[in-house]
């Protein structure tokens, strides 16, 4: 009964901290301030009663409309809030569910709840508008860097400091690096710079091989929807499709799912 309670929590602050998501996001479109001010509805900009702000919850019990204007509420909102307390969820079990709450595995598990949001901004962010913001994307970095330099350096010898975070360094360059490639053989129309800034953050989390299975994940997941939207005639085969959805699919597969997709892979040749 404990852990249920614990894990409960954990995907209620999951669907919180979706709600908020969602704020960031409509007000990164509006290049609006998402620190200050009341949350409002997008149609008729009254300002939301707490009972409007409950996750998921609001948006069943309002039956998808608006209290106020009966404007129909877009369906991102509780699947941003489901889709973020279930990851929370994840990562509180592959963190915390079996292992001990020290110190280092409680700093680790905040850290990667922020790299989550940080993600699911991206990805709904650059669905929409086929662009990963710089006001994003740059403090998701530095937080990146800073992180891996302290976490490593207080907990961890001196050998693993040094070789662990040039791993982190050596995947972000590389990755970056490729994507970069990318863009000059093509110049410019087969990858955006957002998916170099994207990949360098990738790599500084994920490090080697697990970098490695997050940017085949993508390119996979990538291209099965591409022909799918071709075939369809969603799309032209010239047409621009956003790659930083599947790219932040990609992290998320190799985060959850890495070794032993890894493990697989090599046991093939076994």
């Amino acid at each position: 009964m404990e852990n249920f309670i614990v894990y409960f929590f954990v995907f209620f602050l999951g669907t919180c901290a979706g709600s908020f998501l969602n704020c960031v996001i409509y007000r990164l479109e509006k290049e609006k301030s998402f620190l200050t001010g009341r949350s409002f509805c997008p149609k008729c900009k009254h300002d939301l009663g707490f009972l409007d702000l409950i996750p998921i919850l609001s948006f069943i019990f309002l039956a998808g409309r608006c209290r106020y204007c009966n404007k129909k509420i877009s369906f991102q909102y509780p699947l941003i809030e489901l889709i973020t307390g279930i990851l929370f969820l994840l990562t509180f079990h592959k963190i915390l569910g079996s292992q001990d709450f020290t110190v280092f595995n409680i700093l680790n598990f905040c850290y990667l709840l922020i790299f989550i949001c940080f993600l699911i901004v991206i990805f709904v962010y650059d669905l929409k508008h086929y662009i990963i913001p710089d006001k994003v994307i740059y403090p998701a970095i530095i937080i990146s860097i800073i992180y891996q330099i302290f976490h490593i350096f207080c907990f961890s010898s001196h050998t693993l400091y040094f070789s662990s975070l040039l791993n982190s360094f050596a995947s972000a360059v590389l990755a970056a690096g490729f994507f970069l490639l990318i863009i000059l053989i093509s110049k410019g129309r087969w990858m955006g710079v957002g998916d170099v800034k994207l990949s360098f953050f990738m790599g500084m989390f994920l490090k080697s091989p697990a970098i490695l299975v997050a940017l085949f994940s993508a390119f996979l997941i990538g291209g099965i929807i591409g022909i799918i939207l071709i075939i369809f005639k969603k799309k032209k085969l010239k047409d621009e499709i956003p790659f930083g959805p599947f790219l932040t699919t990609g992290t998320f597969i190799s985060f959850f799912a890495g070794p032993q997709i890894i493990d697989f892979y090599f046991s093939l040749f076994l």
